[in-house]
């Protein structure tokens, strides 16, 4: 068939593909006009795109729901008290007397303040600094006030006894300091952020893998042109994922679809070599990630499980919720004809470190050979 037959096949079997985001022209726009057209890679077109991710979240600078923010909260406290404690206290024994009682209202008051301050969350994110100032010291200074006020009823204060303001002074000023010390750490996370997110950028869609897309699709236009344009259709999704928003949050459920396009066009090149199990559990897929997680671990058990191997391997795909938490694995068969190749792990740890940005400590992350001799990689998170 001549050049006009094919095109008019193309032409005819062909959709365009709908945009999902109203931003998506322009970062795609961007990304397609480098200052230096003439000198341009993938990967140049992938840095500017990491270089555009938008304006932070206002809500990211403010004390998230994490139990690490807890923790960090509970130490800030107790370690200001403790600092001021010193000063008028007269002794060791005295100065722990003098902590215990004032852990009595500042733990209840610290949590207080934070159920209080994440629920109020969505809301405080519209506001300015200063006003997000204001609101947290002020939840902060009730919080300690509304503590304060059943153990001075109770008599329960001891040496603290004191008035009102207080209280809800201190609280008010230690709500602020946890604020200006959620603050700095956020500033201080976003280059690693930034390096996370260009890292996986730069892993998420190698030359390889789209040369080897384009000439499968290639060889498809004239045998089954509706399968070549599934093909592109999922390479314009997995292209149209890496080049989105890297901090809005996705669920698993959506990490699966995108998984299942980049299989499928695997499926095509190695064929019956590439064994697929998936175990999916449907009350797992509501679990929040950051985008292209799942893609990237998935990716490497192809990578070092099926191709290096003329008999292929198994991968196994697996979700669970247990309680209140929601585990992931991507098992791989390990070949023993091949030799290992080797791996910079960039993928697997740009992946760990969008996690653990993102959930902070409730995120757990592991990997390594398990007792079958087959490739695990594990994470969990929460509800």
């Amino acid at each position: 068939m001549g050049a006009r037959g094919r095109a008019g096949r193309g032409t005819r079997h062909f959709r365009p593909l709908p945009c999902r985001q109203a931003r998506a022209p322009a970062r795609i726009d961007a990304v397609s006009t480098p200052s230096d057209s003439s000198h341009t890679t993938l990967f140049d077109d992938l840095k500017l795109a990491a270089q555009l991710p938008g304006a932070p979240s206002a809500a990211g600078a403010l004390p998230g729901c994490s139990s690490g923010m807890v923790l960090r909260a509970l130490w800030l406290v107790h370690a200001v008290l403790g600092s001021g404690l010193l000063f008028v206290s007269r002794g060791l024994t005295h100065w722990v007397s003098l902590l215990s009682q004032a852990a009595t209202v500042a733990v209840p008051a610290t949590l207080g303040w934070l159920v209080t301050v994440c629920a109020a969350r969505p809301l405080m994110a519209r506001l300015p600094g200063w006003g997000q100032a204001v609101g947290v010291s002020a939840i902060g200074g009730v919080a300690a006030l509304l503590a304060w006020v059943p153990m001075n009823r109770l008599g329960l204060s001891g040496d603290l006894d004191t008035t009102w303001l207080a209280p809800f002074m201190t609280g008010g000023l230690l709500a602020w300091l946890l604020l200006l010390s959620e603050r700095w750490r956020y500033r201080a996370r976003l280059p690693a952020a930034t390096a996370a997110r260009l890292a996986d950028l730069q892993t998420r869609i190698r030359p390889h893998f789209l040369f080897n897309t384009l000439n499968t699709a290639i060889a498809l236009v004239q045998v089954d042109p509706r399968r070549a344009e599934e093909v592109l259709e999922d390479l314009a999704e997995l292209f149209r994922a890496a080049l989105g928003a890297m901090d809005e949050a996705t669920t698993l459920k959506d990490e699966v679809a995108l998984s299942r396009r980049y299989l499928d066009i695997e499926q095509l090149r190695f064929g019956s070599r590439l064994r697929l199990t998936w175990d999916l559990d449907p009350q797992a897929d509501d679990a929040r990630l950051p985008p292209l997680v799942l893609q990237p671990l998935i990716e490497n058990a192809v990578r070092h499980g099926v191709e290096p191997s003329d008999r292929g391997g198994q991968i196994e795909i697996r979700t669970r919720r247990r309680r209140d938490r929601v585990l992931i694995s991507v098992t791989n068969t390990v070949p023993l004809d091949a030799a290992r190749r080797p791996g910079h792990g960039i993928g697997l740890a740009s992946v760990r470190e969008r996690l653990r940005l993102m959930h902070d400590l409730d995120c757990d992350f592991r990997s390594g050979l398990i007792e079958d001799g087959r490739w695990r990689v594990s994470l969990g998170v929460p509800v």
